[in-house]
């Protein structure tokens, strides 16, 4: 499954990052060189489509559902 467009380059600012965490938890993230993969341009920060749906799958949880 694909939470983003694999092909685009999403700019720091885009409100559809916040669904892996705020704008400032990200900053802290880039700071301590964890969380998704990233491109620094200067002070422009952009995250590619496809390394921000192998950073969602990779924190993927799985559950033992039997109940």
């Amino acid at each position: 499954m694909t939470y983003f467009e694999n092909e685009r380059i999403y700019d720091d600012t885009d409100e559809e990052l916040d669904v892996i965490a705020s704008k400032a938890k990200r900053a802290q993230w880039r700071h301590k060189l964890i969380g998704p993969k990233f491109l620094r341009f200067g002070r422009r920060i952009k995250y590619r489509g496809a390394d921000l749906n192998a950073y969602v799958e990779a924190s993927l949880v799985e559950t033992n559902n039997a109940a």
